[in-house]
């Protein structure tokens, strides 16, 4: 269900929709990592962190979907608007007692609600409105199709860990498996899905975006391995949060948008 509602509105809708749902995710994932910064001792105002992921991932997205007469205001009002909460938020969320650590774990998550979540949700939304939709679906069938010859190279040829510490179950073998299968796909479908490149193109433009997407999945299992937690939330069952399904996009797709601006 939840493939049909993300493939059906990145295909047949318009990009706002792309954004709404963006901003949507964003918030979700905003919320799960006040969740996870909570056996820190720090409580962080959930609102604001929603808000300011969100935000950031506007801000993204707004040059390429709503005018450009409106662009530049629409675009300052959001980062500043930003801005201005994660500083009244920080002074907010100060101990009573005074500052201490727990307002550097408060700063810190508000900034990654900003910067993790939201700014590449927003690199996603952009990908959809600039590149079209096929370049946003080659995108996520690299990643998905990678990650499962990532599971399954690992479990019947994984034999060393990757990351034990972070990440027990990743292995060498598993890594491989997605740097060989993500490339074959990315290019295959390189001349559909990034406006007729050629296949050598678009297989090293996999590459690098699996890579990135290995580093976004281990670095999401540090935040979750840090806070002692198996998932960032319970909010889809049996696949965990939302932190969880999107955890390799959040690296890749801020690779894409910069290969695709400046490559």
């Amino acid at each position: 269900m939840l493939v049909v509602l993300v493939g059906g509105t990145i295909w047949w809708l318009p990009a706002w929709a792309t954004l709404a749902l963006a901003l949507a995710a964003a918030a979700a994932g905003a919320f799960e990592l006040c969740g996870l910064a909570r056996p820190f001792g720090a409580v962080v105002p959930a609102a604001p962190a929603m808000a300011m992921a969100a935000a950031s991932a506007a801000a993204v997205a707004a040059p390429v979907i709503w005018p450009a007469s409106a662009e530049a205001g629409l675009v300052t009002l959001i980062v500043m608007g930003a801005l201005l909460v994660t500083g009244i938020t920080s002074l907010a969320a100060m101990p009573p007692a005074g500052p201490g650590h727990a307002v550097f774990t408060v700063v810190a998550v508000l900034l990654l609600s900003a910067i993790y979540i939201g700014l590449p949700l927003g690199a996603l939304v952009w990908i959809r409105a600039y590149c079209g939709p096929p370049s946003l679906v080659w995108l996520i069938a690299v990643i998905a199709i990678s990650d499962t010859a990532q599971y399954y190279a690992g479990t019947f040829f994984g034999r060393r860990k990757l990351a034990p510490i972070v990440s027990p179950k990743k292995t060498v073998e598993g890594l491989f498996g997605g740097l060989v299968a993500g490339p074959i796909v990315g290019g295959v479908l390189s001349s559909w899905g990034l406006e007729g490149a050629p296949a050598w193109e678009g297989a090293i433009f996999a590459f690098i975006l699996v890579l990135f997407g290995v580093a976004g999945d281990l670095f999401e299992s540090l935040l979750k391995r840090s806070a002692g937690v198996k998932d960032s939330s319970a909010l889809i069952p049996g696949h965990g949060g939302v932190l969880d399904r999107v955890d390799a996009y959040l690296f890749a797709a801020p690779a894409f948008y910069l290969l695709a601006r400046f490559a």
